[in-house]
């Protein structure tokens, strides 16, 4: 290892940014099956697993603003994988005929991603990295 990587390797936000860069090169490859970007994909599963989930739910669900939510949802909209509707300041979030046909493709998208950093991680190693990120997750998100 180079020097210059040794001097950041220690330091959390310089690492997760290096394993963001590259988890989501890895799984842009494998979502492109479904012409998703792995976020748009996560957001159709969701709410195709839970058909009115409220738009906040959805936010809080994904770790996302609300803001973020709401730009996310009207691009899948558009591309009629999502259809909102809103009661007062509610906001419910339904699958579309399109979004379900679809869903199997992106469950075996995800599938290949966790098979293909799996198979380089380790099963065990990737599982208990995968935890170990997602608790400090939730620690340091201090809303």
């Amino acid at each position: 290892m180079s020097d210059e990587k040794n001097t950041y390797c220690k330091c959390l936000y310089y690492s997760a940014n290096a394993l963001a860069r590259i988890i989501t090169k890895i799984a842009e490859e494998e979502f492109v099956v479904v012409n998703l970007a792995p976020s748009y994909a996560f957001v159709v599963m969701t709410v195709n697993k839970r058909p009115g989930l409220l738009a906040g739910e959805l936010a809080e669900i994904m770790m996302l603003t609300p803001s973020t939510v709401t730009r996310l949802l009207e691009k899948l909209e558009n591309q009629q994988l999502v259809k909102r509707h809103t009661e007062g300041r509610i906001t419910m979030i339904y699958p579309t005929p399109k979004s379900v046909e679809i869903n199997q493709e992106i469950q075996a998208a995800w599938f290949k991603l966790y098979t293909r950093y799996t198979d380089i991680l380790g099963k065990e190693f990737a599982q208990q990295l995968t935890e170990d990120i997602f608790i400090s997750a939730v620690k340091l998100d201090t809303k």
